[in-house]
């Protein structure tokens, strides 16, 4: 076929094959604007750790009103784009609001992000200081971006959040919806194929591994046969857990308790009490016992020693 066929065949595909389509519509965010967002944002929370030179705290000022006008001139016109599309109100005026808003809660979200470092650095024996945390674990970046699209999420801005929370993916191989409400001292280990959805609910001090999932068991739908939107569908971990690799929790009623350990492939679809500890029996079934104290582990294992 010559360069004109393929043209041709294009066009008609554009005019027969819609819904991936997007002609003289509202114009969309872009996604290398969001994705340069993601970058401003991580800067402006870890100053001198991403830059190409060296940061003094004499020029931290300068630096500071650089990112945040950088910040807000891209933020509040990619908002006002979301909310065209989504036919808001004062899309204009609700723009710059909400960009102020978002601006103004960056301080008190560096002293949780901080804390999610803080649980790297404790969490990994392989660690050997908080500026390698920073510059080189997957989940400073991806915790920090689900943290900062969280806000846009709960200011109910559209597509916004979800690219954030891409580009972090992309990055990390981590997927975390922007929904999910995740308390301090966060820590994923390796990162690599977690996902967790959109109203799943993370206490804190919780700790996960890679290849952890924390899905929906099934889903509501309408009399047309559609998912209904907005119903909690995922689990929460409440704190002090820990779930090791692959193990798959699901459901929106599905509860792990306080201090519980949930082990490697456990594949769980109910609520676990308190300071338990589940496991992979081999036969496909998982077992729960009371998880015992410091003091009884320390005790069990003297009595091995001697």
């Amino acid at each position: 076929m010559t360069h004109d066929d393929i043209k041709r065949d294009l066009l008609a595909s554009y005019e027969t094959d819609g819904g991936i389509n997007h002609f003289d519509g509202i114009n969309l965010p872009g996604e290398e604007s969001v994705n340069q967002l993601a970058r401003d944002c991580m800067h402006l929370l870890f100053p001198g750790f991403f830059d190409e030179t060296g940061v003094t705290k004499k020029n931290v000022p300068a630096l500071v009103d650089s990112l945040l006008t950088r910040i807000e001139t891209r933020l509040a016109a990619e908002i006002e784009k979301a909310l065209r599309f989504a036919r808001a109100p004062r899309p204009a005026e609700r723009a710059r609001e909400v960009t102020t808003e978002f601006l103004s809660r960056l301080p008190a979200l560096r002293r949780i992000v901080q804390t999610d470092v803080a649980a790297a650095y404790d969490g990994d024996p392989a660690a050997r200081s908080l500026e390698e945390i920073i510059l080189a674990y997957p989940c400073v970046l991806v915790i920090s971006l689900q943290r900062i699209a969280h806000i846009l999420y709960k200011l109910n801005i559209p597509l916004i959040p979800r690219m954030l929370t891409e580009y972090a993916h992309e990055r990390t191989g981590t997927d975390i919806h922007p929904g999910a409400d995740i308390g301090t001292h966060f820590f994923i280990d390796h990162c690599t194929g977690v996902v967790v959805g959109e109203t799943a609910r993370i206490g804190n001090h919780v700790k996960i591994y890679q290849g952890v999932t924390l899905g929906a068991k099934s889903f509501l739908t309408d009399e047309k046969g559609n998912p209904v939107k907005g119903v909690k569908r995922h689990p929460e971990l409440r704190d002090n857990v820990i779930v090791y690799p692959g193990a798959t929790i699901l459901g929106g009623e599905t509860v792990i308790g306080e201090n519980t350990i949930v082990g490697s492939n456990v594949w769980l679809m109910q609520s676990i009490p308190a300071n338990s500890i589940v496991y992979y029996q081999g036969d496909a079934s998982s077992i729960v016992r009371p998880r015992k104290s410091k003091e009884a582990l320390l005790e069990e294992f003297t009595d091995w020693v001697i």
